[in-house]
């Protein structure tokens, strides 16, 4: 309650203008720079890929590098710089920011824009505001593309944005602040949870490496291929809905299974799996996007489905070989292209799969089964924990940051 009265207090009366990002900030667009040019060492680099799958709102170390010769030729992204990112697959990625606070100069390439905010704007502030819905709904009116979306570097400059107290710098900055440091707290609290649940994922896959380890002659070995085929089947649009049609967009990353899809086909016949089939997005393998099938449904040529047509393995201990990150590098190591990369479909089917006795395998599926509830499931434990902590931040973020916008001709 205490709470509740110090955040109503600090907006009361709290004066905003509504202004473009444009007029607020330098807006500059990324060139160049793809995953095969990043190194060990070198000049701190920031590939627009990572911002939705490795860093959080703000960093001071880049998770990679590139060669001093590259950096001369890439756009510079200075401390207190936010880099935000203009493609996805998905709108949901879409306008993701990282707020850059490392003491040396970094570099970031195409797919990605940076913001470099004037005096009247804390980057973080900005940041944090691009998570609201205010926000998506704006980048949204903006959205150019179908299968791969684009929001451009001139577009994102006409999204407005609110500054409080526009007219009293030292009163604005401090407000920001207050905001920042409340949602920073929320945030980190949040951070905690996910540091431990990452240590008992470490605990997790140093029991399933000595679980789906086997001596040489030990067991026998089949390629995918030997065991599965892609799915031959179709089902028609009209027996899908948003719990039963599965695309690349509502798988989820990390082996996390799926959400229910925003989108359903309207039109025309789709892949059909079954329960017990095994779907894996085929659109940058490196997100590790996997399902163990429970019902009947359909997807796109996007999605793979896995069917198993021999009786010498389960499909549960399958699922559970594939849902590993051994199958998901080797997947990456034979991927076609380098903007979005894809899963190539022959050399999949060419991955070597261990075949225990079927007692064994049951054995192994019932423990990895219980760390699996453990670490991902999302009605117990960690994971449901951090559901929590995550709504409790998204309604005091949206509380802080939401403010009235004036009427259009007002």
């Amino acid at each position: 309650m205490s709470n509740m009265s110090f955040m109503e207090k600090l907006l009361q009366g709290v004066e905003v203008e509504w202004m473009a990002l444009g007029e607020i900030g330098e807006l500059v667009r990324g060139n160049g720079l793809q995953k095969k040019d990043f190194a060990e060492t070198g000049v701190p680099a920031i590939h627009y890929g990572q911002i939705y799958t490795y860093y959080g709102l703000s960093t001071t170390k880049t998770k990679s590098f590139v060669s001093p010769e590259l950096a001369k030729k890439l756009r510079k992204v200075n401390t207190g710089d936010v880099v935000i990112t203009n493609t996805s697959e998905n709108l949901e990625d879409v306008g993701k920011a990282l707020v850059y606070l490392g003491e040396q100069q970094a570099v970031t390439g195409g797919h990605a824009t940076i913001f470099k905010p004037s005096p009247i704007i804390l980057g973080k502030y900005f940041a944090y505001f691009t998570q609201t819905t205010e926000f998506a709904n704006e980048k949204r009116k903006y959205a150019k593309g179908a299968k791969v979306i684009d929001v451009s570097a001139s577009d994102m400059a006409k999204i407005q944005i609110p500054i409080p107290y526009p007219e009293k710098l030292e009163k604005s900055l401090a407000f920001q602040t207050e905001i920042v440091r409340i949602l920073d707290t929320f945030t980190e609290l949040t951070a905690e949870l996910t540091a431990e649940l990452s240590a008992r994922k470490k605990q997790y896959n140093y029991y399933r490496d000595q679980l789906l380890s086997f001596e040489e002659g030990e067991v026998e070995w089949k390629t995918l291929g030997e065991l599965t085929e892609y799915s031959k089947t179709r089902i028609c649009f009209d027996k899908l809905d948003k719990s039963n049609y599965v695309g690349v967009d509502n798988l989820l990353q990390n082996w996390a299974g799926k959400k229910e899809s925003n989108y359903v086909p309207t039109e025309g016949n789709l892949i059909e799996y079954q329960s017990g089939d095994i779907l894996i997005g085929n659109i940058r393998p490196y997100l590790k996007k996997i399902w163990h099938a429970d019902r009947i449904g359909g997807t796109n040529g996007d999605v793979l489905v896995i069917h198993l047509t021999d009786e010498t393995i389960t499909p549960r201990y399958l699922y559970q070989i594939l849902a590993d990150d051994k199958f998901f590098d080797y997947n990456m190591r034979h991927s076609k292209g380098a903007k979005m990369p894809r899963g190539n479909k022959m050399k999949i089917m060419e991955y070597p799969i261990p075949i225990p006795s079927l007692a064994e395998q049951d054995r192994i599926v019932t423990i990895l089964d219980k760390f699996d509830i453990l670490t991902s499931s999302i009605s117990e434990g960690l994971p449901r924990e951090i559901e929590l902590r995550q709504k409790q931040y998204e309604y005091y973020r949206d509380l802080l940051l939401s403010f009235p916008k004036p009427e259009v001709g007002a």
